[in-house]
Order: structure tokens, then sequence, then C-alpha cells
């Protein structure tokens, strides 16, 4: 289904309301909105199957580009809107973009990355324009509201947060249908794990941009309810919005249940969260303690799955199922899941290994058939990248990914399992923990924190240091806990939960004069 579905039924309901500014767009206005554009890409020489840059903040026009995109049947690349201007040309150049659409926000970007895009024939921005660029609101203005003609469904192509290394296209294996039978599986997973349907209210936290909250708005609006679109996320204002608007589903990462549990008890009680069904969570591995206080405080609703853009499994859990296996990710779906040793053979149950999956979708990495073939195991399975283990009733567990595991003495050490603990701390909001060189043992366990408050002077920030150590040494065996503890105001974390680990670690490595 899509916008238009809903227009003779019910075209006055509201398809989107920005939850800042309590703007709305009915469903009769987006589904003109998108006709318009499409009509717009194509009257440029935009065909379908041709790709589509966007790249801009969460907005009142973004679902509606991105509609506009599908209704012509284009393969639509929404880019992060904190690349720097090097990635975003990068990204719109590997996916091809004939045309890009932007962002007064984005407007000094915009400009930088023109003559480094030359194959962008078309340049559309919101909210003003700079040269070399049209105004979409005049665009579309003057374009028909009417459909096009012989829709074929338009596709998304997302990048990878790129938080190991380049951004990598992601372009799953779908044939192609008319824009009438077009179904996503994600609309399918709305209604039968989550109870969505028309009745119901979506509230969406993260950047558009990414593939969570991309797919599951579109679903949600393609099943005729409405979505709730924060500009930004904020832990007091999200749980403010779910009492002002009557959310029923939600979809966060594990790094906002924190921000939210760091709140004083005074201001979690004043808003009202019971009329919450489905609330959803994946991007990152939630530490238990945080997810059994959220249970705790919410009910039964907390639902989280484990999958990626690359959309090739789907491993599911709900409140019950994760109570009887704290710390699960879920069971398999749609796919068989295989944990491979590093000899490419499958290991024993409990133990852990390299997770693939069979069965669940096919992809490939845009323009880079090594990094496609470096994902595919020899019996035909794929990878995410990801540690984990099974246990014996089939249930999924992450350790940590590949890229990450730090080898000190030699032994392995994953530093999820201490980042987890550590962020349940009361004095941290979030925490990173990765290898450093150490000549005696090649890497050391090294934590940089981003605390409540940061320490006054080097001696309180000593004593700090020295509690968060003696904190991790009390639940975790002494190889798998920090050395040494560093504070920051803030740590490289993507806005949809994924920590930039890469970009810290690069930075100690260059400052001992080794490489990674």
């Amino acid at each position: 289904m899509f916008p238009g579905s809903h227009i003779r039924t019910q075209p006055d309901k509201p398809a989107l309301i920005m939850a800042g500014s309590g703007e709305v767009q009915t469903f009769a206005e987006l589904d003109a909105a998108a006709n318009r554009l499409s009509h717009v890409l194509r009257d440029a020489g935009i065909q379908a199957g041709d790709h589509v840059a966007i790249c801009m903040e969460n907005n009142p026009n973004f679902l509606e580009v991105l509609w506009g995109c599908h209704y012509a049947g284009v393969v639509y690349t929404a880019a992060s809107s904190r690349l720097t201007s090097d990635e975003l040309a990068y990204i719109m150049n590997d996916c091809g973009a004939k045309a890009f659409i932007t962002s007064m926000y984005k407007a000094e970007q915009a400009a930088e990355v023109r003559e480094e895009t030359p194959n962008v024939t078309l340049r559309l921005m919101i909210n003003g324009t700079i040269e070399g660029h049209g105004s979409y609101e005049d665009a579309v203005a003057a374009a028909s509201s009417e459909p096009l003609a012989n829709r074929t469904a338009g596709r998304d192509m997302l990048y990878s947060s790129g938080t190991t290394g380049r951004p990598k296209g992601v372009f799953p294996s779908l044939p192609e249908v008319p824009l009438e039978e077009w179904s996503s599986s994600i609309e399918g997973l709305q209604q039968l794990l989550f109870g969505m349907d028309a009745s119901k209210v979506y509230l969406s936290p993260a950047p558009m941009y990414h593939a969570a909250p991309l797919r599951f708005c579109l679903a949600t609006q393609a099943i005729g309810a409405t979505v709730v679109l924060m500009e930004h996320f904020d832990a007091e204002d999200y749980l403010k919005y779910v009492d002002q608007y009557k959310v029923t589903h939600s979809q966060l990462v594990p790094t906002m249940f924190v921000r939210m549990l760091k709140l004083d008890e005074e201001t979690r009680a004043k808003y009202d969260v019971s009329t919450i069904e489905a609330a959803v969570h994946a991007a990152a591995p939630c530490p238990v303690a945080v997810k059994q206080q959220m249970i705790e405080w919410w009910g039964p609703v907390i639902h989280e799955y484990y999958a990626g853009t690359e959309g090739n499994g789907f491993v599911y859990c709900n409140s019950e199922g994760w109570l009887a296996h704290p710390g699960t990710v879920g069971s398999p779906l749609n796919c068989v899941v295989h944990i491979v040793g590093e000899d490419g053979e499958e290991v024993p149950t409990g133990e852990a290994g390299t997770i693939y999956f069979e069965a669940g979708g096919t992809f490939e990495y845009h323009n880079d058939p090594e990094k496609t073939a470096g994902s595919r195991h020899p019996k035909g399975w794929s990878t995410l990248g990801d540690v984990g283990y099974l246990d014996e009733d089939g249930f999924v567990f992450l350790t940590d990914r590949k890229a990450y595991m730090i080898i000190t003495g030699g032994v392995n050490v994953y530093p999820q399992e201490s980042e987890n603990l550590l962020v349940t701390h009361p004095s941290v909001i979030d925490v990173a923990v990765f290898g450093v060189p150490n000549d005696d043992f090649g890497e050391e366990v090294k934590a940089v924190v981003q605390p409540v408050e940061m320490p006054a002077d080097p001696e309180a920030a000593g004593e700090l240091e020295r509690e968060l150590i003696r904190f991790c040494r009390e639940h975790l065996a002494d190889v798998k806990c920090p050395r040494s503890v560093d504070f920051r105001e803030e740590l490289p974390r993507h806005p949809t939960g994924k920590l930039y680990k890469r970009l810290l670690k690069d930075e100690y490595w260059a400052a001992a004069g080794r490489s990674i």
C-alpha cells in the first residue's frame, strides 16, 4: 500500500505531525505532494531505476520527498546530514545520483559538493536556495498532482553508517512491481508483531536517513497510521510527546533508553506513557539492566529485533521471550542462523562465532564486489560481521563486532560486555571501550566515558576513574576491565545509536605512533 491508497477513506487524517511545531500533513496532502515531486523528477529526465540522493534534517517535507521518489520508481539514497562534504560527495557519486534534494540547513555543504558531483542534473533545495539549486517548493507547486501513468514502485539504497570504514551502499535484491501492488516487508512486521493498524500513532525520534526510521515511517503511512516525527531526540521531550500525542508505537535505540532512565523520578513521573502498545528497539545491543528497568517502567511492551540495512535476516523477541532469556536479541523468524568459527565450520551451541543468515534475503554492496564476496560464506550464507552465539533454545546472543575485538596477552576480549556494565553506573551517560597499544600485551583495554557531570579537576577525574575501574572489576573478570579511563563531554555516536568507535580507536593509536 501507499498514502494514495487511503485518500478515499481518510483524506483529512494526519499522515504526519511534526512533534515540536505541531505542523500537520494529511494523507491527501501527502499523496498530492508525492505525485507532484514524481512529475518534477520525470520532467527532469529522471526515469524509473535512476538514483536520487537526499540529504537533510528531519523536516516536514522529508516523507513526501521519499514518497515522491517512490511514486517515480527511482532508487532513493538518504544520506546522513552529519556527513562531511567529502563523505557526502562520495555517496552521491558512488550511488550515481542524477538528482539531489536537500535543504537550506545543508546549504554550506550543498555548495561544497556541487563541483564534486558533476553527474547530478537536478538540484532542489527546501526552505531557500543557493546558486545552482532550484526551489523545491516552487518546483512541486508548478507540477501536476495527478499520478504518473504506469507507476513502478521505487526502492531505497541506503548506506551503512561506516562505523568500521567507508559507508557501503546496500542494494537489496527485490523484484520490480507496480506501485499499486507494492507492499514492504516492514508493513507485515508492523502488523503481525507489533499490532500496527490505521488507528495507531507512531512516534519516530531518530534521523529519517537511517534504514529503520525511514522504512518504519513509510510502512506506518502505507498502513494508514499517523507518524509523529521528532525534529531531534531529547529524553524528556520524547516522554512529553508520548503523552501529548497519545503515542501507541515507537522505535528507539538503547542509548535513548539510557538517557530516559537517567532522568530524575519526578521528571519521568510527569508524563503518561500508558498508551504505548509496542516500543521496538534495535541498532545496538541493549544492556540487560537497562532493558529490565524499561520493562519494569513501561510494562511488557518492549520488542527487540536484530537485523541490518542489508535485509538478509530478521531475529526477534518480545518482552516475555527476553525475560526468559535475558540478554538475547531474539530467535530467527525468516531465516536460519549459523554460528561459524574461524575455520568456516559451525561451532557448538553456546560457543561464539561469526553470525551468518541463511534464506533471509539477498543483497549486494553497490560497486563493491569484494565487500559483497567478503560477506558470504562458501555455502551462500551472508553476515553483517557480528559475533555471537546460540543458546540451547535457539535464541541469539550478540558478543560484539569482529572489528572491535581486543587481543590482550593472547586473550580475546569483546568490549561490549564492559560497555554494557559501565553505562549502568549512575555517573555514566555513555561509554566506549576499545583496545589501545601496549608493549607487553599487544593491546590493553581503554574506556572513554561521557559522565553525567565532567570532573571539576584532575583529582576528581582520578577519583571517578578509580571508581569506574573498581565497579567493573566487581562484576567482570579483570582482563575484560579497562586499565584506564578518559572523560569527554560527548562521544562520537551516530544519531541512530551506533558508536563511531573507529574514530576514537584511530585517534588513540595515532597518538601512540602506531597504525591499526
